[in-house]
């Protein structure tokens, strides 16, 4: 689902989910949404059903789909979680039970500060080997093994060069992710300076028409013809 009122509306809404629970099943829930209300729509459905819930955020992208590698941050009861995990092992390389429900889509808060923040800094790192002189395509050979190597450094390389902005995720899906970052932030008193600036450059983006843009894009505001 696209959001949380999205969830809360499959679930809850006319014909949703709840309708048919009961004790005994469990709803897996791997959108990416606000961790208070998916512990509070946890509870409510469990009293309302019977129903457990487990979120099972993912990170990795269509080719991990694809694949079958997905990261699966999970947040759960662990004997709800026992049930649907041989499931989410045919999506998963990685999957890991964080706690109780909310856990999940915490860890997913965690992992989009980290790609939102480095996707940002990689591009400045690109951007200025471009500026110098560099033939910026060959950083992923010249860094691999050492510390600034990563997957996602190899993967923003091509499409930050090339300029090809075809979607693998969405600005708009990325935004949307760390405006939820920055109220947990808000909610648990954390100081996150680095972040909030990721989040105002992809809605900076955004708001010049490139929210279909892939989150690769955020390069062009360091562009001498930028795509704004």
């Amino acid at each position: 689902m696209s959001d949380t009122a999205a969830v809360e509306a499959v679930v809850f809404g006319p014909c949703g989910v709840a309708e048919g629970g009961s004790a005994g099943k469990v709803l897996v829930d791997m959108s990416t949404i606000q961790p208070r209300r998916s512990r509070e729509l946890a509870e409510q459905l469990r009293a309302q059903t019977g129903m457990g819930w487990v979120d099972a955020p993912v990170s990795g992208g269509p080719s991990a789909a694809a694949a079958g590698t997905l990261a699966v941050m999970a947040g759960g009861d662990p004997a709800d979680f026992e049930r649907v995990e041989p499931v989410l092992r045919h999506l998963a390389g990685g999957l890991t039970l964080m706690g109780p429900p909310g856990a999940g889509q915490t860890t997913k808060m965690v992992n989009q500060v980290i790609v939102g923040g480095c996707k940002s800094v990689i591009a400045e790192a690109i951007q200025l080997a471009m500026n110098a002189g560099l033939d910026a395509r060959r950083l992923p050979e010249a860094l691999a093994g050492g510390r600034a190597d990563s997957v996602l450094l190899r993967q923003s390389i091509p499409k930050m060069v090339s300029g090809d902005f075809s979607p693998a995720g969405r600005l708009r899906t990325v935004l949307k992710d760390l405006d939820l970052v920055m109220e947990l932030a808000g909610e648990t008193g954390t100081p996150m300076p680095m972040t909030g600036l990721a989040t105002q450059l992809h809605r900076m983006m955004i708001t010049h028409g490139h929210a279909d843009s892939d989150s690769t894009a955020v390069i062009a505001l360091l562009r001498d013809r930028p795509l704004l």
